[in-house]
C-alpha cells in the first residue's frame, strides 16, 4: 500500500478516444460553444458584471470619485462623503486595467477522466470561458503552461489572443517527455512571480495532486510568495473516480507521473475505506495550505459543465468584497 500513501489510487487512463468522446475541439470551435452554452447563461444572471465574476477582495484600492449613477452603494465613503459633502465611492485598481493570467497543468495526471471530459479537457473548457470574458472587456490576457511541452502567451488583448492561449493548451505532449524535465507546480509558480511585472489575476488550474509540503515550503511557499502580490484563485479539477474507489472487485491502478501500477481489491470495504481517508486528508491539508496562503479554491468536476461552480464562486467572491 506504498502507493496508496502517496497519493490517491485512481484507474488507468482510458484510452486516448474512449467511444462516445469526440476528439479535442479546436480552439475556435471551443471558443464559439462556450459563448453559446457557458457565457451567455453567465451574462443571464450577472447582466454583464463580469468583474464580480472573478476579482476579489485583494486588489488595491486605487482612488475615491464621485458618486455616479449605477455605482454600488455598499462602496459609498462615508467619511470622504462628510468632508465633502458629495457622495463619493471607493474605486479598485482592476477597474482601470487588469491583466490575467492563465497557470495550467498538462502533466499525464490531467489526461485522466471517466465522466463527460477529461481534466485536461475541462482546463481547457475553464481556460476559454475566462479568456472570452477578460479579452472582450479589453483587459490583457497571458497562459503559462506546466509539465510535458510547457510554453508561454505573453499577455495580449482581444479574441486572438484567446485563441493563442487556447493553442497553447492544445499543444499535444511530447511522446516520450524524459523524467524530470517538465516544470513542477513550485516551478511554475516561481517562474510566474518572476514573469509578472505588474499586479495581476492569476488563476492557477490543476488536479493539486502533488503532496501538500508544510507550510511555507515547496509549492505552497511558491503559492504564498505569489499571493503576496497578486491576486490568486486555485482551480482544481477532480474526477469522481479519484475520490472513491468503485466496488468493482480486482482493479488495476496506475500513476500516471511515474507509470508504477499496482492491483486493488475494491471489493474489501478496508481498501476503500482507506483510500477514502486519504483523499479526505489531501483535500483538508490543500484546503488548510490555501487559507494560509490567502488563496481562494474554485472546485471543477469532468462530470458537469462549469456554470454551477463558477456562480457558487462568484457569491463568495462578492461577499467578501468591501
Amino acid at each position: 500500500m506504498t502507493f496508496l500513501r502517496r497519493r490517491p489510487a485512481r484507474p488507468a487512463p482510458p484510452p486516448p478516444r474512449p467511444e462516445g468522446r469526440p476528439p479535442p475541439e479546436l480552439p475556435a470551435q471551443l471558443l464559439r460553444r462556450l459563448e453559446f452554452q457557458v457565457v451567455r447563461r453567465l451574462d443571464g444572471v450577472l447582466f454583464g458584471d463580469y468583474r464580480g465574476l472573478f476579482y476579489g477582495p485583494s486588489l488595491d484600492l486605487a482612488e475615491v470619485r464621485e458618486y455616479q449613477p449605477g455605482d454600488e452603494v455598499r462602496r459609498i465613503d462615508w467619511n470622504v462623503t462628510a468632508r465633502s459633502g458629495r457622495l463619493h465611492v471607493r474605486q479598485y485598481q482592476e477597474e482601470r486595467e487588469l491583466t490575467t493570467w492563465l497557470l495550467v497543468d498538462t502533466s499525464a495526471s490531467m489526461a485522466f477522466g471517466t465522466r463527460r471530459s477529461s481534466k485536461r479537457d475541462v482546463a481547457r473548457e475553464f481556460a476559454g470561458v475566462a479568456a472570452l470574458i477578460v479579452t472582450r472587456h479589453g483587459d490583457r490576457l497571458g497562459a503559462l503552461t506546466f509539465g510535458p511541452g510547457a510554453g508561454v502567451a505573453t499577455p495580449g488583448r482581444g479574441r486572438a489572443q484567446a485563441l493563442a492561449v487556447l493553442a497553447l493548451l492544445s499543444r499535444p505532449a511530447p511522446a516520450s517527455p524524459r523524467a524530470g524535465d517538465a516544470p513542477t507546480l513550485e516551478a511554475a509558480l516561481s517562474s510566474a512571480g518572476r514573469v509578472m511585472r505588474r499586479r495581476s489575476l492569476v488563476f492557477v488550474v490543476s488536479d493539486f495532486l502533488e503532496d501538500v509540503p508544510g507550510s511555507g515550503s515547496g509549492w505552497t511557499g511558491a503559492l504564498g510568495r505569489l499571493a503576496q502580490r497578486h491576486d490568486v484563485v486555485a482551480v482544481r479539477i477532480s474526477d469522481p473516480a479519484e475520490r472513491a474507489l468503485p466496488d468493482v472487485g480486482g482493479l488495476r491502478v496506475r500513476d500516471p507521473e511515474t507509470g508504477e501500477e499496482l492491483w486493488l481489491d475494491t471489493s474489501d470495504p478496508q481498501v476503500r475505506a482507506a483510500h477514502a481517508r486519504l483523499v479526505a486528508q489531501r483535500d483538508r491539508d490543500l484546503r488548510r495550505a490555501l487559507r494560509a496562503a490567502r488563496v481562494d479554491l474554485l472546485d471543477l468536476s469532468t462530470e458537469r459543465d462549469p456554470v454551477g461552480p463558477l456562480l457558487r464562486f462568484t457569491a463568495v467572491r462578492r461577499g467578501q468584497r468591501p
